[in-house]
């Protein structure tokens, strides 16, 4: 069968499709960093070449920011865009990674070899994978599997600025019957899996004042309002004693999970103990009567993710501050819209504020959850194909962080986005010693030539 070509072709070329990884991996291409500019072009560039050698009609696409690298294939079947973010996190702090980021390497480790390197696994191992199917599959048929777009990005790390006037302005070239993203891991070590919904996001940034200057807490104490002890008392009310949240209308509109779906996330067998107790906690301070994924994946949250205010330094300063601030950040979820979370946050708020105090809100961040249509045949013969490669068959789940691309594909060019990919939940993405199991990039590369053969057959 030619899959089983393509297969064999993948295992015989790991090692030289892992040096070209390396090669990659070398380059600094962290986003945020003006410094690391020339970088980003030189990653940008690198895998136009890699890619018009393999056969793509691929460029290297200048924007306000970073360049986009956009390639393309022709044949028949289906028209496939894949993505995937070139660009990768600052290293600090150095003296944490145990060998130079940007040294990638080969490392053995108890469980087995691993890809040691900044963007080992977020993104461009997984960027590869994809890439070196395609190459396994001309290998063998000596042709691209079929109408293929990839779309990689250099600014997702830094909030991705140019990506959405850059999709509007291309969107006839870029719209596909179906985007594939790389950028998610597996469920357990195990289990592939294919993430169905996303969280949304809200953030805001909150200074409540008093006074109109410090005061000395000796003279003013007990008479004057302290900020702190407004902005601690409002925000300490954010949760009621069953775990949840007190703004008003912040549950309106959101749909309960069917009994089968319920069901598919408890038979995946995941442990809260476990899950609590690899970060050193043991109780869950979500809802009460809510499963641990649930809480994950389809309920909403309200975090105070910062504090500040009065004197922090050495020794001790007694004052009572002018200004408080926060920040306060809402994972969403399907039925919420962000607008009026924030409004409702906003009144909620300024309801609770004494006389002497005022508010201010920063200008609010935010865009709503993601829910695919599973119903689009690609997710079933994605599912299927990732099931026939990997021990445990392949689980549809959900994502408690927010992946803005997903929703920027359906909102911008009209199509539904499949979210798969094989990092693990220790490759330490955005911190130091991040890595790329060895058999993620293998079986990675693997799993994306059983899905094109699903879909392009």
């Amino acid at each position: 069968m030619s899959l089983d070509a393509v297969l064999a072709r993948i295992d015989a070329d790991l090692e030289p499709a892992v040096g070209r990884l390396l090669e990659l991996l070398r380059i600094p291409s962290i986003s945020t960093d003006p410094a690391y500019a020339g970088d980003c072009q030189e990653a940008a560039d690198w895998l136009v070449r890699d890619l018009q050698a393999l056969g793509f009609d691929a460029s290297k696409r200048e924007t306000p920011g970073h360049p986009m690298v956009v390639a393309h294939s022709e044949g028949e079947g289906p028209h496939i865009l894949f993505y995937g973010h070139y660009d990768v996190q600052p290293v600090d702090p150095l003296d944490l990674w145990h060998t130079p980021p940007f040294e990638p390497a080969l490392e053995e480790i108890p469980r087995g070899t691993v890809i040691r390197g900044r963007g080992a696994s977020d993104d461009k191992g997984q960027l590869m994978t994809f890439v070196e199917a395609c190459r396994a599959w001309k290998a063998v048929h000596g042709e691209l599997p079929g109408p293929i777009t990839l779309f990689f990005e250099g600014e997702e790390e830094s909030g991705s600025p140019s990506l959405v006037p850059f999709m509007k302005d291309n969107a006839g070239e870029l719209t596909a019957d179906i985007a594939l993203i790389c950028d998610t891991g597996m469920f357990g070590e195990e289990t592939p899996a294919i993430v169905t919904r996303l969280r949304g996001m809200v953030r805001e940034e909150i200074t409540v004042t008093g006074p109109d200057k410090d005061l000395h807490s000796g003279m003013y104490g007990g008479i004057a309002m302290n900020p702190i002890r407004v902005l601690t008392r409002i925000l300490g009310g954010l949760h009621d004693a069953e775990g949840r949240v007190t703004i008003p209308g912040f549950y309106d509109d959101i749909p309960e999970l069917s009994n089968a779906q319920k069901a598919e996330w408890d038979d995946l067998g995941f442990s809260e103990s476990e899950f609590l107790g690899a970060v050193g906690l043991s109780v869950p301070a979500g809802e009460k009567g809510r499963s641990g994924l649930e809480m994950i994946w389809s309920r909403p949250t309200a975090e105070i993710n910062g504090i500040s205010g009065g004197y922090t330094g050495a020794g001790f300063k007694t004052v009572l501050p002018s200004k408080a601030h926060a920040k306060v950040s809402f994972r969403l979820v399907e039925g919420q819209d962000p607008v009026k979370i924030d409004a409702n946050f906003r009144a909620w708020f300024e309801d609770q504020l004494p006389e002497d105090c005022s508010v201010t809100f920063s200008d609010p961040e935010g865009a709503a959850a993601g829910i695919m249509d599973t119903s689009h045949p690609v997710f079933e013969q994605a599912r299927a194909a990732l099931s026939d490669e990997w021990p445990q068959d392949a689980a549809y789940i959900g994502c408690g962080g927010s992946i803005p691309i997903a929703a920027y594909f359906k909102d911008i060019l009209g199509m539904d986005a499949l979210l798969t990919g094989f990092g693990k939940d220790d490759d330490a993405l955005h911190s130091p010693n991040e890595k790329y199991d060895l058999e993620s990039f293998h079986k990675g590369i693997r799993s994306w030539a059983r899905v094109l053969d699903a879909v392009m057959r």
